[in-house]
C-alpha cells in the first residue's frame, strides 16, 4: 500500500523516523521510474496491482469473504453486460461490496474501452483497509470512481444508478434491527446477508436498471429461498442465472454462479426464457465459444422484442 501511495505521489518514497534507508530509497524511486505507469494502460495497471495484492494474500492469513474476486468472473460478468445490456446505456455502477475493487474496476475498463466512454462508478465497503486498497488502485489507474466507508445494509449516499456488480459475501448479518425493514429478512434469527444486499441494491438502480450478483449456486435450495423468490418478482425480473466453470472451486459447496437482475419499469419485461446454464471451462475454448454463442443467440431470440 505505502508503495502504491508513494507512486501517486509523484514517485517520491516517505521517510518516517529515518526509515526507509536512503540505499532503500533510492531503490525503490529507481524502481517507480521503471514502473512508467502514467503510460499503461489502466486495465495493465490494474493487473499489476492485483498481482501484488495477491502476493500480499499468500503471505497472510486472509478471510475467505476478503479475497479478490478472480479476473475470469469480472471479465464474464462485463461480458454479460456488454451482451445483455448493451454500451449506450450504463453510464453510472454501484459495487455494494467493493472490496479493494478488482471486481468493479475490471467492468469499468472493460466497458470504457469497448465503448469508448467512461463510467463514474460508486463503491462501498465497511473495512477500511479494504476501502485504501480501493482508493489507490483506482487513482492509479485514473478511474472515476467514489468510494464511500460505511455498512451497505443502511441508507447509500449514492445516487440510482444504471447497473450494479457485486461479489456478494455469504453468511449472516448480525444487526437484526438493521434488517428488520427488509423484505428477505428471515422469518426468525439473522438474515443472510447476500439476501439483505440484493434487495438492497436493488433499491438504487433506476427502473429498467440491470443487476449481476456472484452468489452460491444453491441460492434457490435453502430454508429462505421461498420468501426470497416472492420478493424477486415484486420488484424485478430474474433475466439470468449461470453457473460459473466448476473447476474455478474446490468442490461442489463452494460454487457460484451469476444472477442477473432487472429493475421493474422503464419498459423492461421478462424475458421469454430465463438464461441458465454453466460456463465451461476457460481451457475448454470451444465449448467456450460454443457457450458465448448461446448466450449471444438468447438475447437475441428471448431478450430483444
Amino acid at each position: 500500500m505505502e508503495n502504491a501511495e508513494n507512486i501517486i505521489d509523484g514517485g517520491k518514497v516517505r521517510v518516517e523516523d529515518g526509515l526507509p534507508k536512503p540505499t532503500t530509497v533510492k531503490e525503490l524511486e529507481t524502481i517507480y521510474k521503471q514502473l512508467d505507469l502514467p503510460h499503461q494502460s489502466s486495465e495493465t495497471v490494474r493487473r499489476l496491482l492485483q498481482l501484488s495484492l495477491l502476493k500480499v494474500i499468500q503471505k497472510d492469513t486472509i478471510q475467505p469473504n476478503y479475497q479478490m474476486t478472480p479476473d475470469t468472473i469480472g471479465m464474464l460478468i462485463a461480458y454479460l453486460i456488454e451482451q445483455i445490456v448493451g454500451l449506450d446505456q450504463p453510464s453510472t455502477i454501484l459495487d455494494p461490496v467493493v472490496g479493494t475493487g478488482n471486481l468493479l474496476t475490471t467492468v469499468m475498463n472493460y466497458l470504457a474501452k469497448v465503448s469508448k466512454q467512461p463510467v463514474q462508478g460508486y463503491g462501498i465497503d465497511n473495512d477500511e483497509s479494504m476501502l485504501a486498497a480501493a482508493s489507490v488502485s483506482s487513482e492509479l489507474q485514473g478511474l472515476p470512481l467514489q468510494l464511500i466507508h460505511q455498512d451497505a445494509i443502511s441508507n447509500l449516499d449514492v445516487p440510482q444508478v444504471d447497473l450494479a456488480v457485486a461479489d456478494l459475501p455469504i453468511g449472516y448479518y448480525p444487526l437484526d434491527d438493521n434488517a428488520k425493514n427488509y423484505q428477505t429478512k428471515a422469518a426468525s434469527g439473522h438474515s443472510y446477508v447476500h439476501h439483505l444486499l440484493i434487495e438492497h441494491t436493488m433499491n438504487y438502480l433506476v427502473p429498467g436498471g440491470f443487476a449481476f450478483f456472484v452468489v452460491p449456486s444453491d441460492l434457490f435450495k435453502t430454508k429462505e429461498s421461498e420468501n426470497f423468490v416472492k420478493w424477486i418478482h415484486s420488484v424485478a425480473f430474474l433475466q439470468g442465472f449461470i453457473n460459473l466453470p466448476t473447476d474455478m472451486f474446490r468442490n461442489a459447496e463452494a460454487q457460484k454462479s451469476i444472477l442477473i437482475l432487472q429493475n421493474h419499469g422503464s419498459g423492461a419485461y421478462q424475458a421469454k426464457q430465463v438464461l441458465l446454464g454453466t460456463f465451461p471451462s476457460i481451457k475448454d475454448q470451444r465449448a467456450f465459444r460454443s457457450f458465448m454463442t448461446e448466450i449471444n443467440q438468447w438475447v437475441k431470440t428471448s431478450l430483444n422484442r
